[in-house]
């Protein structure tokens, strides 16, 4: 009998498989995980519909004053501009208390803009397939199963152009510091890759949230950039404060792949104001 192999990231029938889990949490991290929930209950307590992991530390990967803690919180309502102070808050909190980390980012969204049928391949694919439950419901159950196709990459990262204004003027008004600028390597370096995955995602026919091995994939069919996109892997972990990089992402890289991605996979659908 010849035995039958998945493609990376895939269960037997071709669905991308949802990632990470609370035992892969290493144990320096749990007592992170631990406060970070137990302070979302104590400020938004019955308001609260779910929260999730997502990210390096549920998949086992984070390193120790290296990774940052990433949560997604869904509220029953639609999230006030207090909400969104209130999770800043939470997060700065945990970071000052928890020097194994370096950072925390929160993700806010209403329960209804999770189930919303525009969301359904982008905020629901995110929650479905990428995030760990932690508090609360979890909204995957009322979300379809997800293949790498190109409905799935134009949902998620066609909408490069419309981003790479706005990188400009965050690039423009951060100075010079290296404590500002890393941050903003960081961040746009993920972002890249994870967009250069996708364009190729359907091709490849897998998934992987690993930034060396979708820099890898991409190679494949793009040997012209692939260093780029290595070298974009590399800052995604670690990164420096250098302006010049981030130049050449709103200068060259990202114009290209955001001109290919359109060609091959279209634009993403417009979403309403607000819903960045």
């Amino acid at each position: 009998m010849v035995e039958t192999v998945s493609p990376p990231g895939l269960d037997p029938l071709g669905f991308i498989e949802r990632e990470g889990s609370h035992a892969r949490v290493p144990l320096v991290f749990r007592p992170v995980v631990a406060a970070a929930r137990d302070r979302l209950l104590e400020v938004f307590g019955a308001r609260l519909d779910s929260a999730y992991l997502y990210g390096s530390v549920p998949r086992g990967t984070a390193r120790v004053g290296r990774s940052d803690l990433d949560l997604v919180v869904v509220l029953r309502a639609e999230p006030s501009g207090g909400d969104r102070d209130a999770v800043r808050a939470l997060g700065e909190a945990v970071d000052k208390a928890f020097p194994q980390i370096d950072g925390v980012g929160i993700l806010l969204y209403s329960r209804a803009r999770v189930l919303d049928e525009r969301e359904r391949y982008d905020v629901g694919w995110f929650l479905a397939c990428q995030c760990t439950p932690l508090l609360g419901e979890d909204l995957a159950e009322f979300l379809p199963r997800y293949r790498p196709d190109s409905l799935l990459a134009r949902e998620t990262n066609g909408d490069l152009a419309r981003l790479l204004p706005r990188w400009r003027q965050r690039i423009a008004t951060a100075g010079d510091a290296e404590a500002a600028l890393r941050p903003l390597v960081r961040f746009m370096s993920r972002h890249l890759v994870r967009t250069g995955f996708t364009l190729v995602m359907p091709r490849w026919n897998g998934w992987t949230s690993d930034l060396g091995e979708m820099a890898e994939a991409f190679a494949g069919y793009y040997p012209e950039r692939a260093g780029q996109l290595r070298r974009a892997a590399e800052l995604g972990h670690e990164p420096v404060g250098d302006r010049a990089v981030l130049r050449s992402y709103v200068d060259d890289l990202g114009p290209w792949l955001a001109d290919e991605y359109a060609r091959v996979h279209g634009v993403k659908t417009p979403r309403p104001d607000g819903w960045d």
